[in-house]
C-alpha cells in the first residue's frame, strides 16, 4: 500500500463528521415520524447527546463502532498503524462514554446508546426502545404526524 503524506491523512481525518452522521439522521427521522420532538447535540445537556429531551430527561447517543470501541479487545488487534495514537484515543473515548453515562444518570437522565450497526440493521427496534423509555417518563406522541399521514393518504 502506498504511503500517505501527513497532509493527506490530516485532510482525510478532517472530513470525518462528528455531528449529523448518517446513523443519527436515520434515527432522528424515524423518531420525528413517531411524534417525538427533540434537541440535537445540545450544549445544555452534559456530553452533548446526539438526541435529547430535557423535559423527559432522556439522552440518546449514536456511537460508531470504530470511534467508540465496539468489541475493542478484538478490534484493536486489527489496528496496524499508529498504535501509540489510536489505542489510547479509543480507550479514552470508551472511558469518556462511561463518565458521561454516570453523570447523566446521576442527574436523572435515561441514557440510551446504540451502535451504528444496530441503527442500520434494526432501526424499528431502536425506535421502540426509545419510545418505551419516553412513555415511562410520561411522553405522549403528538397527533400531528398522524394528521399529516391522513392528509397524504385520504
Amino acid at each position: 500500500m502506498k504511503e500517505r503524506s501527513k497532509e493527506t491523512i490530516s485532510y482525510t481525518m478532517s472530513r470525518i463528521k462528528g455531528k449529523n452522521t448518517g446513523i443519527e439522521i436515520k434515527l432522528r427521522k424515524a423518531l420525528y415520524e413517531k411524534g417525538f420532538r427533540y434537541r440535537k447535540n445540545t450544549k445544555y445537556v452534559f456530553g452533548h447527546p446526539d438526541i435529547s429531551s430535557q423535559t423527559y430527561k432522556i439522552a440518546i447517543f449514536c456511537d460508531s463502532e470504530f470511534w467508540h470501541g465496539y468489541n475493542f479487545d478484538e478490534a484493536k488487534k486489527k489496528i496496524h498503524s499508529n498504535l501509540d495514537y489510536w489505542i489510547p484515543k479509543i480507550e479514552r473515548n470508551i472511558a469518556r462514554d462511561k463518565e458521561v453515562n454516570e453523570r447523566l444518570e446521576k442527574e436523572g437522565y435515561t441514557v440510551i446508546r446504540f451502535w451504528g450497526g444496530e441503527i442500520d440493521k434494526e432501526l424499528d427496534k431502536c425506535v421502540e426502545i426509545i419510545l418505551k423509555a419516553l412513555k415511562k417518563k410520561g411522553w405522549q406522541p403528538s397527533p400531528i404526524p398522524e394528521l399529516i399521514a391522513k392528509k397524504k393518504n385520504p
